[in-house]
């Protein structure tokens, strides 16, 4: 087997269990919004999605994630640059918490603004993480690219959430 193949199969269980842990300790504070007095009490602005957007949209990018850090970390690893690999693991790991931690400030916590912010927290960790992979694996990093960009979409509406419900 060639050692890039090798090397993609011995860091993909680890992404695909972090992004998958991402997901649902994300899940487990978000419930159901739609079956959520609180959630569906609040002013969403016209251009919010409809809700079966959400798991879809997230699943393909948790995915997608999962998929490109393993491409990463297997030329990092391949390189023999176990430093990198590390750093990068490191940075993924920080970005995927903030990702999971959005819904507990949001859902659990009912805290607005705070979700607003740590939406663009996100998308900040979001583009730095792509940022990082894309002169490592060029094609993991392009593929990275929507992510920022819906973290980016999800501040605006996070945002536009807590200006409409602000008391």
């Amino acid at each position: 087997m060639p050692e890039s193949r090798r090397s993609f199969r011995k860091w993909l269980p680890r992404t695909a269990t972090m992004t998958t842990a991402a997901a649902v300790v994300g899940s487990v504070a978000s419930g159901r919004p739609a079956q959520s007095a609180w959630f569906e009490k609040l002013r969403k602005p016209s251009f919010q999605p409809p809700p079966v957007a959400f798991p879809v949209v997230w699943t393909v990018l948790y995915a997608d994630i999962a998929v490109s850090t393993a491409l990463t970390l297997a030329r990092l690893t391949e390189k023999g640059d176990e430093t990198a690999a590390r750093d990068y693991t490191r940075v993924l790991a920080i970005n995927l918490l903030i990702n999971a931690g959005w819904s507990w400030v949001f859902f659990r916590s009912h805290r607005l603004r705070t979700a607003a912010v740590v939406a663009a927290i996100l998308t900040v960790s979001s583009a730095e993480l792509a940022r990082r992979t894309l002169p490592i694996r060029r094609a993991a990093g392009v593929a990275l690219a929507p992510y920022p960009f819906w973290c980016a979409f999800a501040t605006v509406l996070s945002t536009a959430v807590w200006l409409e419900n602000r008391r």
